[in-house]
C-alpha cells in the first residue's frame, strides 16, 4: 500500500500540470505570455460563430429545442420569458436579431438591454438585464387602448398588437409601466414585441432566445397563479416598476445574492419628455369651452337678478365663440394621432379606457354644444327658457364628464405627477380660470358692439375677482410640485421638481411670470378698480392667461417621470 502511494505521488510529480507548473517556476511568464494566451480564449460570441462557421450545429429548430417548451401551456399556465442573469454579458445579440427578423426601423427596437449597479467600492456589482415585453396577466396596454388593438391568446397568453386596428393615439405607451410599446411614426402605429409567436408556432425559438450565445434567454411555461404570488413579494427585479400592477411574467433568476442597492444605472437621470402639442392644445382648448359655458350659466342664475337684463343675443354670441373653441379642441386631438381617418373606432374600448370614455363624452359635449347654439342662433323665439336651461345643463354635465376623464386618463398611467390630486384640481382650476376669462372677454366685446352693458357692469368685478382668487390656488398647486427637492430619496416627484428647476426653468418661470400677470394680477387690479375694464385690458388678460395655460400644459406632460425598465449608463 504504501508503495501503490509512493507510485501515484510520483505519478501526479510527472503529470503534465505539474510539469508545467514546475517549469514556470523556474521560468515565469512574461507578460506578452499572458496576453497571447489571453487572445487564445475565444469569447462566447467567438464560440458561437466559430461552431456555426464550422457546421457543427445542426439546424436551428432542432438546435433550439431545449430553449422552448416541448408542449403547449394547459389550463392556468402561459408562455413567458425567463432571463439567466449569470448569463447575460449584455452583447446585445439579442437585440440585433430582433431588429433585423421583425424588419424594424433603424431607431425601433422591442428589445433593450440596461443595467443595474450596485455594491460597495471593494465589491461592485455590475449587472447587465435583457428585456422586452413581459407579456402580462392583466396588460395595462390592452386595457387602455380604446381601438382594441390588443389581445392577449387565451392558450398561449402571449399579448399581440392588431397593427390594422391600432389608430396612432399612443395611450398604451402612456400605460405601460415597462416602456414597451413603441410608436413608429413613419406608418403611424404602435408596435411590439410578440414573443416571435409565428416561429413558436412551428416550433422554432424566437429570434432572441436564437442569438444569445451563452443561452441567457429561454421561453418557458409559468403558472399564473404562481406569477401572481412572486409578484406580491414583488420579487421581479431590482430597480423595475411594482409588478403589482399589470402581473409579469418574465423570470428573472440568479444564484448570486444581489445587494440590497441594486438600482438602474439610468435611476438619477431625468430627461424632458414628449410635449405632444396636439394633446396640449386638446387640453387646454376643451376646459376653456366647458368653463365658458359652466361661467356663463352661473352668471346668468346667479348674477343677472335683480336689476339686470340677460340679452339673448348676448348669450348666443357666448355660446357660439364657446363651441367654436370647442370643436377647435376636439380637432386638434385628431393631429396627435398617427391614422387620423380611423379615429371613429376610439369609442370601442368604452368598458375598459378612459380615453374611450373622454372621446364620448366630449362627443355628447359638441352635440348638446351645437344644438344649444344652433337653436339661440336660428331659433331663438323657439327656445322657452326652460328647454334653454335643460340643453345648457346638458352642456355644463357632459363638457364636466370630459374634463373628469380628462384627468382620469393620466392618473390611470399611475405617474405620480399625473396623479388625480394633481391633474384633477389643475383641470378643474383650468376650466374655471379660462371659462371666466372667455366670459369676461365675450361679455366686453358684445358690449363694445351692441353698447348693452347691464349685465356687464353687475358681472365683471366678482368674475375678476374669482379670478384672482382661483388662478392663484392653480398656481400654489403647481409650484407645489418644489416641495419634493428636500426629500432624500430621490422620487419620481423628486425628478419632476428638478426637471422643473433644471432643464426646464426658462418654461417654468415663463409660465409662473405669465400666471402671476394674467390669472392674479391684472384682474385683481381690475376688479378693485372704481371703473370697468376696458376690452383693451381684458383681451390682454385673456391672453396673458391663456399662453400660461398653454404653457402649464406644456409642462405637464414634459416634466413627468415615466416608470420604465433599467436602462443604461447616461452619458
Amino acid at each position: 500500500m504504501h508503495l501503490n502511494l509512493l507510485t501515484q505521488s510520483e505519478s501526479r510529480s510527472h503529470s503534465p500540470a505539474a510539469t508545467a507548473t514546475a517549469t514556470e517556476a523556474r521560468h515565469p511568464r512574461a507578460l506578452i505570455d499572458e496576453l497571447l494566451s489571453d487572445q487564445q480564449d475565444l469569447t462566447a460570441v467567438e464560440r458561437f460563430a466559430r461552431q456555426h462557421e464550422q457546421g457543427e450545429l445542426p439546424a436551428q429548430a432542432k438546435h433550439y429545442r431545449d430553449l422552448i417548451p416541448l408542449s403547449t401551456p394547459k389550463a392556468g399556465q402561459q408562455y413567458a420569458f425567463d432571463v439567466d442573469l449569470d448569463a447575460c454579458t449584455g452583447c446585445k445579440a439579442c437585440v440585433t436579431a430582433c431588429h433585423n427578423l421583425n424588419g424594424l426601423d433603424a431607431n425601433e427596437v422591442f428589445r433593450d438591454v440596461g443595467l443595474l449597479v450596485g455594491g460597495t467600492a471593494e465589491l461592485p456589482i455590475l449587472q447587465h438585464v435583457t428585456t422586452a415585453c413581459h407579456h402580462c396577466l392583466e396588460p395595462a396596454c390592452l386595457e387602455g387602448c380604446p381601438v382594441k388593438a390588443y389581445d392577449k391568446d387565451p392558450v398561449t397568453g402571449i399579448v399581440k398588437h392588431l397593427d390594422d386596428q391600432c389608430i396612432g393615439c399612443q395611450y398604451c405607451i402612456f400605460k405601460c409601466p415597462y416602456d414597451v410599446p413603441k410608436y413608429n411614426k413613419r406608418i403611424g402605429i404602435v408596435r411590439k414585441c410578440d414573443m416571435c409567436s409565428d416561429r413558436l408556432g412551428a416550433g422554432e425559438a424566437p429570434a432572441c432566445v436564437q442569438a444569445c450565445p451563452n443561452q441567457a434567454i429561454r421561453i418557458t411555461i409559468v403558472d399564473r397563479t404562481r406569477v401572481i404570488e412572486d409578484n406580491e413579494a414583488n420579487v421581479f427585479l431590482p430597480g423595475a416598476p411594482e409588478p403589482e400592477y399589470t402581473q409579469p411574467t418574465t423570470n428573472y433568476r440568479t444564484k448570486r445574492v444581489m445587494p440590497r442597492n441594486l438600482l438602474p444605472a439610468d435611476h438619477g437621470a431625468a430627461h424632458p419628455q414628449h410635449a405632444h402639442p396636439p394633446l396640449v392644445a386638446m387640453l387646454v382648448l376643451t376646459q376653456l369651452s366647458v368653463g365658458s359655458f359652466l361661467v356663463e350659466r352661473i352668471v346668468r342664475d346667479l348674477l343677472a337678478a335683480p336689476g339686470a337684463t340677460v340679452s339673448s343675443a348676448g348669450q348666443v354670441y357666448h355660446s357660439v365663440a364657446a363651441l367654436v373653441v370647442g370643436l377647435l379642441a376636439l380637432g386638434a386631438s385628431t393631429m396627435h394621432l398617427g391614422r387620423p381617418l380611423y379615429a371613429f373606432r376610439a369609442i370601442i374600448g368604452l368598458r375598459t379606457s378612459w380615453l374611450s370614455r373622454e372621446i364620448v363624452a366630449f362627443g355628447l359635449f359638441a352635440g348638446a354644444a351645437s344644438l344649444y347654439a344652433a337653436c339661440g342662433f336660428a331659433f331663438p323665439s323657439l327656445l322657452s327658457p326652460a328647454m334653454s336651461s335643460a340643453l345648457s345643463t346638458s352642456v355644463i354635465v357632459f363638457g364636466l364628464l370630459g374634463v373628469f376623464s380628462s384627468a382620469m386618463i393620466y392618473h390611470d398611467t399611475r405617474r405620480d405627477f399625473w396623479s388625480f390630486g394633481q391633474s384633477g384640481a389643475k383641470f378643474l382650476l383650468s376650466t374655471l380660470v379660462l371659462g371666466i376669462a372667455t366670459t369676461v372677454l365675450t361679455m366686453a366685446m358684445f358690449v363694445a358692439t351692441s353698447g348693452q352693458s347691464e349685465l356687464f357692469t353687475l358681472a365683471a368685478r366678482p368674475l375678476l375677482m374669482a379670478m384672482a382668487i382661483t388662478g392663484g390656488i392653480k398656481l400654489l398647486i403647481e409650484v407645489s410640485v418644489l416641495r419634493h427637492l428636500a426629500e432624500h430619496k430621490l422620487t419620481p416627484q423628486r425628478k419632476t421638481a428638478r426637471l422643473l428647476t433644471g432643464a426646464l426653468v426658462n418654461a417654468g418661470a415663463a409660465r409662473l411670470l405669465l400666471g402671476l400677470l394674467g390669472m392674479v394680477g391684472l384682474p385683481l387690479v381690475l376688479a378693485l378698480d372704481t371703473t370697468l375694464p376696458s376690452t383693451t385690458a381684458i383681451a390682454i388678460l385673456f391672453l396673458l392667461t391663456l399662453a400660461g395655460e398653454f404653457l402649464e400644459r406644456y409642462l405637464f406632460f414634459a416634466a413627468v417621470v415615466p416608470p420604465k425598465m433599467p436602462g443604461g449608463a447616461s452619458l
